[in-house]
């Protein structure tokens, strides 16, 4: 950590701006040895937050020119000096002046090292830590706006309260049975399980958002399905806006599953189209439609896709009993067609279902099936200054440890159990919720999630 490092911190690709940071001690120094501005001052005379023009240069030779941003410690990402070296997004420019920035004192940044500093001085706790790499991976604009609201602290804030809780009830405990001639523990019991309870459902809260948040992260698992020639993966090839999907007016023409990603209305679908279901001799083609079923069965949402011109027939009735228990939006397609099949037709078959009617030739009913999409998963405006989305599974499997330890709190108290009891089982709820902060985290723990940021972070 006394080690001042560098790296890469845009992305490696060529672009209009590429940046080198430099972090540590001898981070101000390091840059003065390679930035050249003329006849002004170095670099460690100037002030902090303060940007500076000049040109990197190994020796007499130029290698770029850049614009150099100072911010001294505390002040910074990490609390530590940083300067960011702005140059040209030419990456063989970039690597020059990172390999210069090596050649005078500083080091190759390990992955995520400088936000794990960031996060061992201080700046950040591990959840806001985790929320940086979670921006950079968002895929959506609630999964973006629910990283920023962690980064900000949403998580963070929460946690603490429910800690200090904990807390304040084992230094209760500790003191009543060292003391216990000044601290009384009459009628504590009843008391503790008040609080208990209440942090109990503050746990649920938090671990019944999890669900939601990984979807906002992950996306949505998404199956289409549908008996052959229905218009399943012309409905893809709309969705996504381009011919990803082949297709002819042969039934049967998609044999094997064909996964995308897509964003509609600010949501991530992860959709599968599949092959139509059937009843068939052909081996291939069975394997298909087996996969198809076994999709539907593990997705978040199931489109069934039915054909308005033709009859409903064993094929549908087949599919129909498929949709039981899932989370399923039904699309008509075909509408431009003369109809067989009517909305009323289905409805009545899956009340408990939306029935739209699109086109996909046409492009027609797609703005309700997306307007649908969101009331299903997204009821309402999402306010994430007042709810917290857990979507990090690490922090939901020390949420679920951390709520199985209140509950032995509450059979103890249940069971008449001495006070101490009462205690060892807050320490260790206290102990998986300072998991979740950092602030109990091992260095083993620290270290396998910095190891999974990019290099440059």
């Amino acid at each position: 950590m006394n080690d001042t490092i560098a790296a890469i911190s845009t992305g490696m690709t060529t672009s209009g701006i590429g940046i080198v940071r430099i972090s540590g001690s001898d981070a101000v120094s390091v840059a003065d040895r390679i930035f050249y501005a003329g006849s002004r001052k170095k670099l460690a005379e100037q002030p902090t937050h303060t940007i500076h023009y000049g040109f990197i240069k190994d020796r007499e030779e130029t290698i770029d020119e850049v614009l150099v941003m100072l911010l001294r410690a505390p002040r910074s990402f990490t609390a530590e000096d940083t300067v960011e070296i702005n140059c040209h997004g030419g990456q063989y420019a970039l690597k020059r002046v990172l390999e210069l920035a090596l050649r005078n004192g500083a080091r190759l940044a390990e992955p995520g090292e400088f936000t794990k500093r960031a996060f061992l001085n201080g700046r950040m706790d591990l959840s806001q830590a985790e929320a940086v790499i979670d921006v950079i991976n968002a895929k959506n604009e609630y999964a973006l706006k629910n990283s920023i609201s962690q980064l900000r602290g949403s998580l963070l804030e929460k946690i603490r309260g429910l800690r200090s809780r904990i807390l304040y009830e084992i230094a209760f405990i500790e003191s009543a049975l060292d003391d216990p001639e000044h601290i009384s523990l009459e009628g504590y019991p009843e008391r503790l399980m008040t609080q208990v309870t209440e942090i109990a459902g503050e746990l649920d809260r938090l671990l019944s958002s999890s669900d939601q948040g990984k979807r906002m992260k992950e996306g949505i698992r998404t199956v289409i399905v549908g008996k052959p020639n229905a218009g399943k993966s012309s409905l893809l090839n709309l969705l996504l806006g381009e011919e990803r999907a082949i297709v002819t007016d042969i039934a049967g023409t998609t044999r094997d599953t064909l996964e995308e990603q897509l964003n509609l209305q600010g949501i991530s679908l992860h959709i599968v189209d599949t092959a139509g279901i059937r009843e068939t001799e052909d081996v291939v083609e069975k394997i298909g439609v087996d996969k198809a079923e076994s999709f539907a069965k593990d997705a978040d949402l199931v489109i069934y896709v039915a054909d308005s011109s033709t009859e409903l027939d064993e094929n549908d009735e087949r599919i129909m009993q498929l949709l039981q228990g899932k989370r399923t939006i039904v699309l008509l397609n075909k509408t431009d067609l003369e109809a067989v099949t009517t909305q009323k037709m289905l409805q009545e078959r899956l009340p408990s279902f939306p029935v739209l009617q699109i086109s996909a030739r046409e492009g027609s009913g797609i703005e309700r099936f997306e307007e649908t999409l969101k009331e299903m998963f997204y009821q309402g405006e999402i306010s994430f200054d007042e709810e917290i989305y857990v979507s990090n599974m690490r922090q939901k499997a020390a949420l679920l440890e951390a709520r199985q330890s209140i509950e032995r709190v509450r059979q103890s108290i249940e069971d008449d159990m001495p006070e101490d009891f009462f205690s060892i089982d807050l320490m260790s709820a206290c102990e998986e919720l300072g998991g979740i902060t950092g602030e109990s985290a091992s260095e083993d723990l620290v270290n396998e999630i910095f190891s999974k940021f990019c290099m440059g972070k």
